[in-house]
């Protein structure tokens, strides 16, 4: 079996969570992605989905904040 990239093209790093914005890898984990076993890469795709919806329950949690009217 050959684990395939999570790539999707949008390569740009996020300065405040260390992830790419595109694909949710580390820097670490993009550079040696290659180098990687099926196993390792199955675990960092694991990772990913948790990443992936850590940040989507966040942005619903913001989205659904209420702004506050002034007096």
């Amino acid at each position: 079996m050959s684990v395939a990239s999570p790539c999707i093209n949008i390569c740009r790093m996020n300065g405040e969570t260390g992830l790419c914005e595109g694909c949710f890898r580390t820097l670490d984990e993009i550079a040696g992605w290659s180098r990687q076993g099926d196993d390792e890469k199955l675990r960092i795709l694991a990772l990913i989905a948790q990443r992936r919806s850590a940040r989507v329950t966040a942005t619903a949690a913001a989205s659904s904040l209420s702004p506050t009217e002034e007096s």
